[in-house]
């Protein structure tokens, strides 16, 4: 039986005769069902429509996204380290020419993924390169594929291999997680962020929202509470969930910024 994807989201279902009624992720207030509907697409189909295309953005750090687009858009990133490499979040499509790239590249010892709108299909992912995907159990609820491979962690911080770091901030989802990376820009720490922190048009700025499309955004306690627990790491490059949505240099000082404006505009009403 297929396992059924979200064309609006990405997200694969367990495998089953027909597809669900509706997506679960997208009937919830932070996603949304489309004007034209429901519907639903295979990865066996998307092999045959898309592929996948990549950009080195720093000496260990690739990104991957799919053309035409596939649901959200996001990227995946992969950081590569003697260690072992860290997949941070994930796209839908993975098809043969991606499995030998990666695998060229080194593999993949872990998957982590910031929130439940980059699941998609972890469960493939994992199972290709025979590694565990790190979720934190705030968000376990949004998972519509179970598996084994599938690792849920608790707190605040769980560290990885080669001293990568996952954060939990909370914001878009309770579960919402960065990878923080202290070897990345040759030493000075990069952050991947997903779009718990989302880079925004300028690349100085980030914003921070409870949801995206719906425009819906985050009280300052909340955004509060992820200043505090980001305040103890060092870094210097920010890479978002897009293309493009990068903070190359100077990212702590942006994102401290980012806070300070966001902040003063929920409470003050303006950006001084």
């Amino acid at each position: 039986m297929p396992c059924f994807i979200c064309n609006t989201c990405g997200t694969q279902y367990a495998d089953q005769a027909a597809p669900p009624p509706a997506c679960t992720i997208c009937s919830e207030p932070r996603q949304y069902v489309p004007a034209s509907g429901q519907s639903w697409t295979t990865l066996d189909k998307l092999r045959q429509s898309h592929h996948n295309y990549w950009r080195k953005l720093q000496s260990s750090l690739y990104a991957i996204a799919t053309q035409p687009k596939v649901g959200i858009g996001q990227r995946a990133l992969l950081v590569r380290q003697p260690e072992g490499n860290v997949l941070w979040d994930c796209i839908s499509l993975l098809d043969d020419a991606t499995v030998d790239l990666v695998r060229a590249l080194g593999g993949i010892t872990a998957i982590a993924i910031s929130h439940p709108h980059y699941y998609t299909t972890m469960v493939e992912w994992a199972h290709e390169f025979r590694c565990p995907v790190w979720l934190h159990e705030a968000d376990r609820k949004w998972v519509m594929r179970d598996d084994p491979l599938l690792r849920f962690w608790s707190g605040d911080t769980l560290d990885l291999q080669g001293g990568t770091r996952l954060l939990r901030l909370g914001g878009h989802f309770e579960g919402g997680t960065v990878l923080h990376w202290p070897q990345g820009n040759e030493g000075r720490g990069t952050l991947l962020s997903g779009d718990i922190l989302q880079v925004v048009p300028d690349r100085r700025h980030v914003s921070f929202m409870w949801s995206y499309p719906n425009y819906l955004p985050l009280p300052a306690f909340a955004v509060r509470r992820m200043q505090d627990r980001l305040g103890a790491y060092a870094f210097d490059a920010v890479y978002g969930a897009f293309w493009d949505a990068e903070i190359t240099e100077g990212g702590q000082a942006a994102v401290a910024e980012s806070f300070r404006r966001y902040l003063a505009m929920l409470e003050r009403g303006t950006l001084a």
